[in-house]
């Protein structure tokens, strides 16, 4: 990726987008989960316990669906770990060409510049 600013760099960014925010998700779903299991240890009232234990097992379904959804989308291999590691490659890599950027570059005119064709 050499043109940030050229909108044929935006094909696919969606899909690349939903991903992330996913597997933020997914890590943020898994940390609720921990946190629920730390409180509940702590937690003195049969009531308290009861609620957070809820709350714990809503939580752990919400993770197994967040999990569906990326494997659906094959976003997330957990059961083939050579394809796990090639989608973290490419994510790796995506990463460098990011960084490396040029982000003030001296033109910024892409008038007339479309991703795709119009419809």
């Amino acid at each position: 990726m050499n043109d940030y600013l050229d909108p044929v760099n935006a094909i696919g960014m969606p899909e690349k987008i939903d991903s992330a925010i996913a597997l933020d998700l997914l890590i943020t779903v898994k940390e609720a989960v921990r946190n629920y299991s730390i409180a509940l240890t702590e937690s003195a009232s049969p009531e308290v316990r009861t609620t957070i234990r809820n709350q714990m097992e809503a939580a752990i379904d919400y993770q197994t669906e967040v999990i569906d959804l990326m494997m659906r989308k094959k976003w997330f291999h957990p059961y083939d770990v050579s394809e796990q590691q090639m989608l973290d490659l490419k994510a790796a890599q995506n990463a460098i060409d990011i960084a490396n950027l040029n982000l003030f570059p001296e033109n910024t005119n892409r008038k007339g510049l479309f991703p795709q064709p119009p419809n």
